[in-house]
């Protein structure tokens, strides 16, 4: 019988969650901003990007910190700043600049990366509980 051996996390970027998050952004930069009429590229898509770059960003700040309850904040920012990109895929879409297909594309990759940062934060929840004021964490516990 074969056993899956657990994540072995050696920085943040061997986190799921940002690996999601990564996607987020690669397709924010990638397909929704070259979408967008030009002169929106530096209105909502400055506003799209920074959002996007956040999600990444908040999660490698938290994982630098080494403390559950640090961490879990950066990820509940990393959160935010997903939905944050879905409300401006869906002013895009209100406002006819961008597709009803790249919005739908851009709620599932919202929706999956949210997901995973739900898991890491309980995760990171428990961790706090079993060990006031420890350390690093992995995927795992």
């Amino acid at each position: 019988m074969k056993t899956t051996e657990p994540a072995v996390i050696r920085t943040f970027e061997d986190l799921e969650c940002w690996k999601q998050c990564r996607m987020l952004r690669l397709f924010v930069a990638r397909q929704v901003v070259p979408a967008l009429p030009r002169d929106e590229r530096y209105r909502l898509g400055d506003q799209l990007l920074r959002a996007a770059r956040s999600t990444t960003a908040n999660i490698a700040e938290g994982y630098g910190r080494f403390h559950y309850l640090d961490n879990a904040k950066f990820c509940s920012n990393a959160r935010g700043s997903c939905w944050e990109v879905l409300d401006h895929l869906i002013a895009g879409n209100d406002e006819s600049l961008i597709s009803a297909e790249l919005l739908d594309r851009g709620r599932e990759f919202v929706a999956h990366a949210v997901k995973l940062l739900n898991g890491i934060d309980e995760l990171l929840e428990a961790g706090a509980q079993s060990c006031p004021g420890s350390g690093p964490i992995t995927d795992n516990g």
